[in-house]
């Protein structure tokens, strides 16, 4: 690849990932995209290859597996590709009761929305560190300011995604390297469908929209996003009500889901 910038984004088939592919695309950034669907991978590389006239390299990837990470930071060190922003967008949910949901599947969860995200961040960081600069966008949810009754493991990876971001943003102050969070709430994305919750009042945001504004905060170097007047407002309003409320509130919220 060229000298210009490049981007990792992991889940880059679709969605929120997808659709900040085409946004650094558009700019002129070399990128890297990752996702399980090598299929889709090749059709999106294609397309913005021929839209764009960018460098991108396609990495087909399970990140529920372990050795995921280690083996995409090795390939890219083997080409001299360097990152300068690392976008952690792959995520994967679930929906039920904890004491009946599938134990397999919320592992792979951990793996893929929390111990992958870990392991990337940490190889890709002292890469950059080296360079002294970089930026790291990491994909967290609305879920990561709340208990999330009937997605319990869901939302604590993502609990620890805003924790985790929040932490070594201030870590990193002062070295040319910034961490930024972003918070959408439902999206129109396959998400919910994988996670196996379609029955949802809201269709959710456009990830067109939430894409750019995530887009254009981690090129501002902003530490929390949240898109959204209302998800803001929500968030806000949270913070002065009892937890064990809030809980009872989201349980009944997503029973309605359940039951239908």
């Amino acid at each position: 690849m060229p000298t210009k910038k490049a981007v990792l984004i992991t889940g880059a088939s679709s969605g929120i990932g997808y659709e900040l592919s085409k946004l650094f695309a558009k700019d002129g950034y070399n990128l890297v995209l990752v996702a399980i669907d090598e299929e889709r991978l090749k059709q999106i590389t294609n397309e913005l290859k021929e839209n764009f006239g960018i460098e991108i390299k396609a990495i087909p990837k399970d990140l529920s597996v372990a050795k995921s990470p280690k083996e995409i930071f090795d390939e890219l060190q083997q080409e001299s590709i360097q990152i300068d922003i690392l976008v952690n967008n792959a995520g994967v949910g679930s929906f039920g009761y904890f004491s009946e949901t599938d134990l397999t599947k919320e592992l792979q969860m951990i793996q893929v929305n929390l111990v992958s995200l870990t392991h990337l961040t940490k190889l890709f960081l002292s890469e950059m560190l080296k360079h002294g600069y970089g930026k790291i966008l990491n994909v967290g949810s609305v879920g990561s300011f709340i208990p999330n009754t009937l997605s319990a493991v869901y939302g604590a990876t993502k609990a620890y995604v805003l924790s985790f971001s929040e932490a070594i943003a201030e870590e990193l102050q002062g070295t040319g390297i910034t961490v930024t969070v972003l918070c959408p709430s439902t999206t129109k994305t396959n998400f919910h469908k994988r996670a196996q919750v379609e029955n949802t009042k809201h269709e959710g945001m456009d990830p067109r929209i939430v894409a750019k504004i995530g887009y254009r905060s981690v090129l501002k170097g902003k530490r929390i996003v949240i898109p959204g007047i209302f998800n803001k407002l929500r968030i806000f309003l949270i913070r002065f009500m009892p937890r064990n409320l809030i809980a009872k509130i989201v349980k009944n919220q997503m029973s309605e889901r359940l039951d239908k």
